[in-house]
């Protein structure tokens, strides 16, 4: 049976919220790349391959939020069966700090043979940015404003 791609995002988007590493880089292409068009300074623009995305994950991602839930979520199946764009809002907490996270995220997926090979994530760099000063103050022994 084929899997299709609105289902890979499904099980991305799961994978994703429960913070499964592995299950995670298991729904990739080898040569997969993960891109992040808007940023703040800090996040890198683009993380490509299982072996960097799985590093990536583990040693910087999974320390900063926990996903509580996503809700509102959106698959949207474009003309070209290999494209899937995702809207949903992530909600969870800084792990550092203990301070609720909202974020809003549209992503595309391009998905062939039920892998991810392209994953643009279009979140909120404002939230990101946010987040990442006041973990940036909270070391430093400065509340912010």
């Amino acid at each position: 049976m084929t899997v299709t791609s609105r289902e890979v995002a499904e099980q991305i988007l799961h994978a994703s919220r429960e913070q499964d590493t592995e299950r995670f880089v298991n729904l990739l292409a080898p040569d997969c790349r993960i891109e992040w068009p808007y940023r703040p300074a800090g996040v890198p623009h683009r993380v490509e391959g299982r072996n960097q995305i799985r590093e990536f994950l583990t040693g910087q991602a999974n320390g900063l939020v926990t996903f509580n839930e996503y809700r509102n979520i959106t698959i949207h199946e474009t003309t070209d069966p290999e494209v899937v764009i995702v809207e949903y809002e992530a909600h969870g907490t800084v792990i550092p700090t203990g301070a609720p996270l909202h974020q809003t995220i549209i992503a595309v997926l391009r998905i062939r043979d039920g892998l991810v090979v392209s994953y643009r994530d279009y979140l909120n760099p404002l939230v990101l940015a946010e987040t990442l000063a006041s973990l940036n103050s909270d070391t430093m022994g400065v509340t912010p404003c």
